[in-house]
């Protein structure tokens, strides 16, 4: 919102965050993020439930922190996520490890700390984990993940429930992939897993996906395998420009509606819902950059900070944040200094900004600083949460020896190049 014609974020203005932090810079919303997790536990009250935040959208400690505060369980998908999610007070009884590719170590860790559940992506992994699980002489908890080839209707790279993509078992299989992980001395099948994709402007789609597997788990209880939870994923998208996303309340009475009359503990896997519109970006213009067709505002946040408008061509709102009374927009895009042509923060917007303001990327708490990147050997940048009137730096931005932290000069080459005729393969 604004205050006297400048944005603020809770009761701190994004003028002083800037000052104190420099650009660019994630800010965050305690307030925003409480909300958006307590609103959708309060609406799922009448069925008993577990809202595991996906890590992934946004792994800051801080964020962590305060979710595993207000009781969240927690959705995993790397043993990174795990020591993250530990490290912020998560129960392991409450989180969920998900993913397709889980190595050895990484089981065996999360076995060690005694997850919640493993769900399984694969006839091949749960090979892996009955062995790892065995060795240790313990039994894995498991619930196996469908693929209901259900069209989510989404962004292809975020589709996640068809037929023709890596996640998940068939749901044709999945009978006889059951069965074999009842017979498997090391597993313990509690449950069963469903994500469709990310981003979803509808409900339809978790409806037809529960439907689907309402389908299977009735048929695996007749054949005597009685589940303990459906977790249903996660996937409700937010809005960045003029999307009409259900609210959580749609999103719940969906879910309830199909869960009406059932003993089935639901587990849900929100991320951009809970952290999506709770976060923005801040940047400040370099340069105003005249072209013979546009006009440039080369900013010094670029694609290695926020990739999301370059890998999907998304949309997302950017406000000044102190506009110059009475001046005139114009057509800009919003760029930064990566020596890429896809490096752009908005193409075509109306701002009046010029060099030294600073601009708010909306929307930015999802898939913003987890994807960042020291492309162009620029550090990455720094993370600050609002609450109330006091903000708090939670990560430092990264300095240029942070860059090369950890590298090491060939022995004695002390920058002298190598001869061609010495590489050999």
């Amino acid at each position: 919102m604004r205050r006297d014609g400048a944005l603020v974020l809770e009761d701190v203005p994004l003028a002083v965050v800037a000052e104190r932090y420099g650009t660019p810079c994630y800010v965050y919303s305690r307030a925003a993020l409480t909300h958006a997790w307590c609103e959708l536990d309060a609406l799922l009250a009448a069925h008993p439930h577990q809202i595991c935040y996906a890590v992934k959208a946004n792994s800051n400690l801080a964020v962590l922190g305060v979710l595993a505060a207000l009781g969240s369980g927690f959705d995993i998908v790397s043993v990174g996520e795990l020591e993250r999610a530990l490290r912020a007070g998560a129960d392991p009884k409450r989180v969920v490890f998900a993913g397709v590719g889980k190595r050895h170590d990484e089981l065996e860790r999360a076995l060690e700390v005694g997850v919640g559940c493993f769900n399984v992506e694969s006839e091949p992994e749960l090979e892996r984990l009955d062995e790892v699980a065995r060795a240790h002489g313990r039994r894995a908890p498991v619930a196996l993940r469908i693929n209901p080839d259900v069209d989510a209707r989404t962004h292809p790279y975020i589709a996640t429930g068809l037929a023709s993509n890596k996640f998940g078992i068939p749901v044709s299989a999945a009978d006889a992939a059951y069965r074999r992980a009842s017979d498997c001395a090391g597993l313990e099948v509690t449950g069963i897993a469903c994500h469709i994709g990310s981003q979803l402007l509808d409900v339809q789609p978790f409806a037809d996906a529960l439907a689907r597997v309402l389908e299977l788990v009735d048929r695996l209880a007749s054949a005597g395998m009685r589940l303990e939870h459906i977790d249903m994923g996660g996937g409700l998208g937010i809005r960045y420009r003029d999307e009409t996303p259900p609210t959580a309340a749609d999103y719940a009475r969906a879910l309830l509606t199909g869960m009406s009359g059932r003993g089935e503990r639901l587990l849900l896997e929100p991320g951009r819902s809970i952290v999506g519109n709770a976060g923005l970006l801040l940047t400040r213009v370099e340069y105003l950059k005249q072209g013979e067709d546009r006009s440039f505002l080369i900013c010094d946040a670029a694609m290695n900070d926020l990739i999301r408008p370059a890998l999907y061509s998304a949309w997302q709102d950017i406000l000044e944040v102190a506009p110059i009374p009475g001046a005139p927009a114009r057509r800009v895009e919003v760029v930064g200094p990566v020596c890429e042509t896809g490096d752009f923060l908005g193409r075509e917007r109306q701002l009046s900004a010029g060099p030294g303001e600073l601009l708010a990327i909306a929307s930015a708490g999802a898939y913003g600083f987890v994807m960042a990147s020291n492309y162009n050997s620029r550090p990455r940048a720094a993370e600050v949460m609002v609450d109330g009137d006091a903000m708090h730096l939670v990560r430092e931005r990264e300095s240029l020896a942070d860059l090369m932290r950890g590298e090491r000069l060939l022995p004695g080459a002390c920058g002298s190049a190598t001869p061609v005729g010495s590489i050999s393969l």
